[in-house]
């Protein structure tokens, strides 16, 4: 039986990488790395906030799928290149999608000790945090 061929997402992680390994000064995505976090965080929330924009027309006369999908792509193209300057594999974001997958987003959240609507749902921190209670002392936000 033939091999399946690794989706875009893999494959193109793997360029990112290689840009990563070997930066080039005329490559974008080099840049983008060589910037470091505040770079990334900067361009990654300019591009949500286009697509965000995007999507808010859905419904309206000036609604536009086509604009809608080319504004996630470049969110999810931004993603990859943070995720990979934080060495995070795509496929260690698909199990963890995959482990959630039939699970009620209200349960994992409960799991997780998230607020669901602005309220805790539960005690439970994750894994090297405090719990929320601590954190709540020492003048810090829940995640």
């Amino acid at each position: 039986m033939p091999q399946e061929e690794p989706g875009v997402l893999h494959r193109l992680q793997a360029v990112l990488r290689k840009r990563k390994e070997q930066p080039s000064e005329k490559s974008y995505t080099c840049q983008l790395l060589a910037g470091g976090l505040p770079r990334l965080e900067a361009k990654l929330r300019e591009e949500v906030q286009e697509l965000l924009e995007a999507a808010a027309r859905h419904g309206t006369p000036q609604d536009d799928p086509a604009h809608t999908v080319y504004e996630a792509a470049d969110v999810m193209y931004h993603l990859l290149v943070l995720l990979t300057w934080a060495d995070v594999d795509w496929a260690q974001v698909e199990a963890e999608l995959a482990r959630r997958f039939g699970t009620s987003g209200l349960e994992e959240k409960a799991a997780r000790g998230k607020s669901v609507g602005g309220e805790p749902v539960s005690g439970k921190s994750l894994p090297g945090q405090s719990p929320p209670s601590d954190r709540a002392a020492q003048g810090e936000s829940s995640p």
